[in-house]
């Protein structure tokens, strides 16, 4: 086992785990939310701003910390740079919430949701075959729930629900390629 993988992996799952039970909270607590029909954003707003911007900072910096251990693993410059700005980006959307100037808080996110997807489409190429395959297979939904979002199809789920369908694939790949990582 590589030291190198196994920080990598405890970081993502720690950051990880702590926002989707932070998600959860901030949802219950935020008035009148809906899953389908307010975006994950909306939580960085308003009374549940304080644990949803907290919590998914703390996201972007365990996901860019991992990128230096990744980086390490694996010598790949491409995988590290798609690890990275994926974790820049959720650090820029907890920094900058919605209503920001300049439209940071859309820029960020669209960093995130992106470089996710794509991280996890490069990292097929440093894994065994059914990590490989997975690894696709949920990028490939991540991003082409992106496109599904971007175009306002929401499939009857509404734009909260296409929303976490864009998220929840990279969250599982990144859980697994995290237990693989730390498997090595």
């Amino acid at each position: 086992m590589s030291r190198e993988g196994l920080i990598a992996g405890l970081l993502i799952t720690v950051g990880i785990t702590q926002f989707m039970i932070f998600m959860i909270v901030a949802e219950a607590l935020y008035p009148n939310y809906s899953v389908a029909y307010n975006y994950i954003s909306d939580l960085g707003v308003g009374v549940t701003a304080h644990i949803f911007n907290t919590s998914i900072i703390f996201l972007g910096l365990t996901v860019v910390i991992a990128s230096f251990f990744i980086n390490r693993l694996f010598r790949s410059r491409v995988f590290t740079i798609t690890i990275l700005l994926t974790g820049v980006g959720a650090v820029g959307v907890g920094v900058f919430p919605e209503g920001s100037p300049y439209n940071l808080h859309f820029i960020m996110s669209a960093v995130t949701f992106i470089f996710a997807g794509i991280s996890a489409i490069v990292s097929s190429r440093l894994s065994p075959k059914h990590i490989a395959i997975l690894s696709i297979i949920l990028g490939a939904a991540s991003l082409t729930a992106l496109t599904l979002f971007t175009l306002e199809i929401y499939l009857g789920i509404g734009h909260g629900g296409m929303e976490r369908m864009i998220v929840y694939p990279v969250f599982s790949w990144a859980l697994m390629y995290s237990g693989y990582m730390m498997s090595r």
